[in-house]
């Protein structure tokens, strides 16, 4: 037989290489339908009747993440059902998961209301009323380990490679130094491998979720008055981001929206466009030169890292403060 020939078939009988897996699964959703209902309750109370904690289910009844399915998950099931508490979807692509939570919508007060003053900039007035629809956003930023499984490198300057033991090697802390355009590329990609159209919040979204969308007490930060409490500033670590979700999170259970790093959002930036802002569904002006930023850093005072506090990037800069968070 002619070797082209042979080569040929060996060639197509091998299997093809594939760039990478993607599944997700919704957590308490013990049956595998993406819907958590009564028939998962009943599936995780027979788990405790058996005494069966060696099957995990992809992990969907151990809602707590303790590794062991009782009573507490239960309930959390039964919350979830009653929608008292989020949906959470775990990703994994790649060999890394990640979390997104669903975010009931609802109609808020967004920019300088009476716990942001006096700090509030004018670009933060007037406090105006502002319906979302539900969306899904992500629990923490987007971390390194996730950017390298999707796109192969790491842009990263907080990354461990710069000699300093400050730094350390963990690939849990935000991926940074992202152009507009890598995070486009980062978005095309992720979606190619999913199938389930990731992008970035808008701005009224951002806010809403910081805030703690529905479940809301009004905080100043996200999660809480006291910002050592829930966020990463100058203050309170040595100009090096922190490895995600190390801190308490909001009242939705989102993690570092105070701090740590600045958060890319879909607006074109207008000082004064909450003067003309829709009421419902804002998607912020139609052209601009700069992107709305949200959410504050490791190099700001804690004032900027308020809910409403809000702020811009160049397309081009790669900033060792601004990171990402995916939405739905």
């Amino acid at each position: 037989m002619n070797k082209l020939i042979i080569m040929l078939i060996v060639m197509f009988a091998l299997p093809l290489p594939c760039w990478g897996e993607a599944e997700s699964w919704v957590l308490g959703d013990m049956d595998g339908d993406r819907i958590v209902d009564v028939s998962d309750v009943s599936a995780a109370i027979n788990v405790i009747l058996n005494a069966n904690n060696s099957v995990n289910y992809s992990g969907n009844a151990d809602v707590t993440g303790d590794n062991v399915v009782d009573v507490t998950d239960v309930n959390k099931i039964i919350n979830i059902i009653l929608k008292v508490e989020p949906k959470v979807t775990v990703y994994k692509v790649n060999g890394i998961t990640f979390s997104m939570v669903e975010v009931l919508g609802g109609t808020y007060m967004m920019g300088a209301t009476e716990e942001q003053l006096p700090y509030a900039d004018n670009c933060e007035k007037p406090a105006h009323e502002v319906t979302v629809s539900d969306f899904v956003i992500g629990q923490t930023t987007v971390t390194q380990e996730l950017w390298m499984a999707i796109m192969g490198n790491n842009p990263s300057h907080f990354n461990g490679v710069q000699g300093s033991s400050d730094y350390g090697v963990d690939f849990k802390r935000p991926v940074e130094c992202l152009t507009w355009n890598d995070v486009q590329d980062f978005l095309d990609e992720l979606n190619q491998l999913t199938g389930a159209g990731f992008r970035l919040p808008t701005e009224a979204e951002w806010e809403f979720a910081a805030r703690g969308g529905k479940k809301s007490h009004g905080y100043i930060y996200s999660g809480s008055n006291d910002f050592n409490e829930v966020g990463w500033s100058y203050q309170n670590t040595v100009y090096c981001t922190q490895p995600v979700a190390t801190l308490k999170p909001n009242e939705l259970g989102l993690y570092d929206m105070s701090g740590n790093v600045w958060e890319w959002c879909s607006d074109w930036w207008d000082e004064n466009y909450y003067s003309v802002s829709p009421s419902v569904n804002p998607q912020g002006p139609d052209t601009g030169i700069y992107k709305v930023t949200r959410g504050g850093s490791i190099v700001n005072g804690i004032w900027l890292s308020r809910v409403s506090f809000r702020d811009w990037c160049d397309l081009e800069g790669r900033y060792t403060t601004m990171g990402i968070r995916l939405a739905q």
